[in-house]
């Protein structure tokens, strides 16, 4: 089983973890202040691509990415971008790009409403959440109904986890509390929605433990190796990934902040095995969303 237009099989990788920046009309997913500092952070401009500049930087590498923006509006009072119009963009690159959506949990049943219609209407396949970004501590019973529709709908949550490059060096981090990104108060959200596919984006310095452990003994929740060079990962990240967890251990860049030649380029020079590196790089991404049957 493919989805509509991609070709699972010619695929080297899927990289589950890029970002929708800019919309078609040039506004920006972060106020100018988040952004710049952003900048700073990762020591490069941060050059803002198109999703139809994205989908063809990944075309030519013969691989697929998964999209997200992030509705942050309560916390930071900036609009989001739209996403219908990431879906609507991933439509028109459905040879290689996956469409996540990004819904405030304070929004309350609006947010509800919106994701079972952007699941339903607009072919979304997944979600991301950043608690600290979005300023909600994941086991908050407000979040708890947009859980369970996405859990209903069969589609995975992506939870950013461990400390963020948006928000530092800004006083006060810009509002940003790290806290509510600690993999352990997703805990609760495995034990509380067992059926929910959870994603614990990152290695989540300072709790790498934590999410290993949330990811070792909860059967759903995936660990993404997102937002930093492979050649820093802590070295239990890399044992676990080549051992315990090699089936919930997932490619990601964080592009445009990282690009996927410089997490490749590093990666390919980790110890893991010839065994283990394709399931990181493909097989357990095209089993989570659905790409392919799991028993495949």
């Amino acid at each position: 089983m493919n989805a509509p237009g991609m070709d699972v099989g010619e695929l080297v990788a899927i990289d589950v973890h890029t970002h929708a920046e800019i919309s078609r009309d040039g506004h920006s997913s972060l106020s100018p202040d988040l952004l710049e500092a952003s900048a700073k952070y990762f020591k490069a401009a941060h050059r803002q691509p198109t999703i139809a500049e994205t989908a063809q930087l990944y075309r030519e590498r013969k691989m697929a990415a998964v999209i997200f923006t992030v509705d942050a509006e309560h916390a930071t009072g900036h609009p989001r971008i739209s996403n219908e119009e990431v879906a609507a963009s991933c439509a028109e690159h459905a040879d290689v790009l996956i469409p996540f959506a990004s819904v405030d949990p304070w929004k309350g049943r609006a947010a509800v409403r919106e994701a079972r219609r952007l699941v339903e209407e607009h072919g979304v396949r997944g979600f991301k959440f950043h608690p600290s970004l979005q300023d909600f501590s994941p086991d908050d019973r407000m979040a708890y109904p947009l859980y369970e529709v996405i859990e209903e709908l069969g589609v995975p949550a992506l939870f950013h986890s461990g400390q963020t490059g948006i928000g530092a060096g800004v006083p006060g981090g810009g509002g940003i509390r790290l806290k509510h990104s600690n993999p352990m108060l997703v805990d609760d959200v495995a034990v509380d929605f067992p059926h929910l596919r959870i994603v614990l984006a990152h290695p989540s310095f300072p709790w790498q433990d934590e999410a290993l452990a949330v990811a070792t003994h909860k059967p759903f929740v995936h660990i993404d190796l997102s937002g930093w060079s492979p050649k820093y990962f802590p070295p239990q990240l890399v044992r676990y990934a080549n051992t315990l967890l090699q089936d919930k251990v997932l490619f990601g860049s964080d592009h445009p902040v990282i690009t996927p030649d410089r997490w490749l380029a590093d990666f390919a020079k980790l110890d893991i095995s010839d065994e283990v590196r394709p399931k990181i790089l493909k097989h357990n991404a095209a089993r989570l969303l659905g790409l392919v049957k799991e028993d495949s």
